[in-house]
C-alpha cells in the first residue's frame, strides 16, 4: 500500500510553551485535536518518551468511531515532539509518524507539522482539511489570554 506525507505550517499568538502544553494535556488534545464534527475520547496517555497513548474520535453525526494508538518517540519540552499514530482499523495498515517543531518567534509560535507514511486510503485533502480544522481549534484554545478571577 502506498503512503504519503502531509506539511503544515502555522504561526499562533501564544507562547510556545502554551502551544506545547496544548499537546501534553489529554483533555486539551480532547478539545483541539478532532476535526470539526468529531468528539475525542482519550482512553490512555502517558506524555513522555516511550509512553503510550490511545484515543478514539467519534462521528457526531453518524456515531461511528474510529480509534488509533502511538507511542511518543521524542519529547523536548515547548520545542519538538515526535510519535507515531497507528490506525486498530486493519482497512488502514502501517504506522504513521508525526512531528511538530515549535519555534519562538516575535508574535507567538512558528509551528511546523510534518505527518509521514499516511495510508493512501486516506485521501490527502482530506487529511490537509482535517489538520487545518484541529490547528484551528488548537489556535482557539492558546490565543486567548484569560485572567484568573
Amino acid at each position: 500500500m502506498e503512503k504519503y506525507n502531509v506539511t503544515l505550517h502555522r504561526i499562533i499568538a501564544a507562547s510556545p510553551e502554551k502551544v506545547f502544553r496544548a499537546f501534553a494535556d489529554a483533555d486539551a488534545i480532547a478539545s483541539w485535536h478532532p476535526p470539526y464534527g468529531f468528539l475525542c475520547k482519550v482512553h490512555q496517555f502517558d506524555f513522555k518518551v516511550g509512553g503510550m497513548y490511545k484515543m478514539s474520535f467519534t462521528n457526531f453525526t453518524t456515531g461511528n468511531a474510529y480509534s488509533f494508538a502511538g507511542e511518543y518517540l521524542e519529547i523536548v519540552p515547548n520545542q519538538l515532539l515526535k510519535y507515531t499514530d497507528k490506525f486498530d482499523d486493519p482497512n488502514l495498515p502501517g504506522e504513521m509518524i508525526t512531528t511538530v517543531q515549535l519555534a519562538l518567534v516575535s508574535c507567538g509560535t512558528e509551528l511546523r507539522i510534518t505527518q509521514t507514511g499516511i495510508p493512501n486510503v486516506v485521501p490527502a485533502e482530506m487529511c490537509y482539511l482535517s489538520w487545518q480544522e484541529s490547528l484551528e481549534k488548537l489556535k482557539k484554545l492558546t490565543e486567548p489570554n484569560i485572567p484568573d478571577a
